[in-house]
């Protein structure tokens, strides 16, 4: 048998050592295990509940029974079937704004920084002025004029996310050009397309991947503030956002309503915070045994 200390440093164990790191750390365990649970419950959503989320089963609000775990809200649909469905909603938004930003954010980053110039500053002050804009301002104007849905929210929310990815990019790809390899691969007639995607770029992703987890919690968070207020996933579609407006409008009487919409966004966000958190532990050695 060969020894584990002989395995040569490309084999697996190499290749996966981010992961065994990640699941050397507890919080990074809770992150995994829970966005895990919200992803098989989205995916089997229509085998886990015998009910559609629209369909009416009765004609009042009723109150968490075996029945209807969860309950029904004001108009009889059954609440668990609309969490598990309203995940679907919040974990698409959540990655495909989250790839939008960190694939555009990353090119206009790397862009910027290699062109300097003229591209610089234009790239750059769009970038600021888009930043200045508070917080779901942005989202909402664009909103506005493509309208709501699933994919145009997850559009609106990577164009909103996109200009802090492209600063992240640009400040780390100027540090990246001033090391010595780079330099080299100059000095030996690297062309500048070699020197952006085959040096600088891999180099610079690590922050980038770390700022894409955070970004997905805010990709929840803005996805459920959206549809709280009407703009977002357009109706009927089911979403934690539209649960938690819904519920809201008659806590009172209600109050089960808002609890199981509340604690799934809770705790989806704090799962990729950890994530993110344990993510920048991992990739970046400084900071390695900080959480």
């Amino acid at each position: 048998m060969i020894p584990v200390s002989a395995v040569p440093r490309g084999g697996w164990l190499a290749r996966n050592s981010v992961l065994r790191r990640l699941l050397r750390i507890k919080l990074a365990i809770f992150g995994l295990t829970f966005v895990g649970i919200v992803l098989f419950g989205a995916v089997f959503a229509q085998q886990l509940t015998p009910y559609k989320p629209n369909a009416i089963q009765t004609f009042k609000a009723e109150t968490p029974s075996l029945k209807h775990p969860l309950g029904t809200d004001q108009i009889g649909r059954d609440q668990l079937s609309r969490l598990l469905f309203g995940a679907r909603a919040s974990l698409i938004v959540s990655f495909s704004a989250a790839a939008i930003a960190a694939s555009v954010g990353s090119v206009l980053g790397l862009v910027s920084a290699y062109l300097k110039g003229v591209a610089d500053f234009a790239i750059m002050r769009t970038a600021d002025a888009m930043l200045a804009m508070p917080g779901l301002i942005l989202p909402l104007v664009l909103l506005a004029a493509l309208g709501g849905g699933i994919s145009t929210v997850s559009l609106a929310l990577g164009i909103a996310f996109t200009p802090s990815i492209a600063r992240l990019m640009r400040g780390q790809a100027l540090s990246q050009m001033e090391r010595d390899y780079v330099l080299a691969a100059r000095a030996l007639g690297a062309s500048g397309p070699r020197l952006i995607f085959r040096h600088i770029a891999p180099n610079s992703l690590a922050p980038i991947i770390v700022a894409a987890s955070l970004g997905m919690s805010f990709a929840v968070i803005a996805e459920a503030g959206l549809s709280f207020l009407g703009v977002g996933v357009t109706p009927p579609t089911a979403t934690w956002g539209t649960m938690l407006s819904t519920g809201f409008s008659r806590i009172r009487l209600t109050p089960w309503l808002v609890y199981a919409p509340g604690a799934a966004i809770f705790l989806l966000v704090l799962s990729f915070n950890f994530l993110g958190d344990a993510l920048r532990d991992v990739l970046d050695p400084r900071l390695r045994g900080a959480i």
